[in-house]
């Protein structure tokens, strides 16, 4: 989880561990990639709009990097245009979550994404979500 905002780590942290989920936290980009690449996650939480590095820049690294571009990225953010929704997916995102959102939906939308990234439908993920994008667009 990579959120310069304690209180929703805090809410994070408290609804995945509730489920029996490990929760990694880093309070900005540097130090959520320094995790990443130390504990491989099963998947990464990550905000947008963060001070220095943002989480579009820390998305790139992730992915570029071969050790943890596998890692599932999922966007929790407050930024909830189409737009950028679009553009993180097209980074390489399988989900994303604007804030506010319901934090005990967290654990069983996570518990879901790894099964479906675990039985090999990550792209299948990704599409899905832009196909929802383009469909949202359309009806605007």
């Amino acid at each position: 989880m990579i959120d310069d905002e304690a209180p929703i780590r805090l809410l994070c942290r408290v609804n995945l561990e509730a489920e029996g989920m490990d929760v990694i936290e880093a309070a900005d980009g540097p130090a959520g990639l320094d995790a990443a690449r130390a504990d491989r996650p099963d998947v990464v939480l990550l905000d947008v709009m963060m001070p220095g590095l943002d989480g579009w820049r820390v998305a790139e690294e992730l992915l570029d990097d071969p050790d943890t571009r596998k890692i599932p990225i999922v966007f929790l953010t407050a930024r909830a245009e189409l737009r950028d929704r679009a553009r993180g997916i097209d980074l390489g995102g399988v989900d994303y979550i604007t804030k506010p959102f319901n934090p005990v939906e967290l654990a069983p939308l996570v518990r879901d994404l790894l099964e479906r990234v675990d039985a090999g439908e990550r792209e299948e993920l990704r599409r899905e979500k832009l196909s929802e994008l383009r469909s949202m667009l359309d009806h605007e």
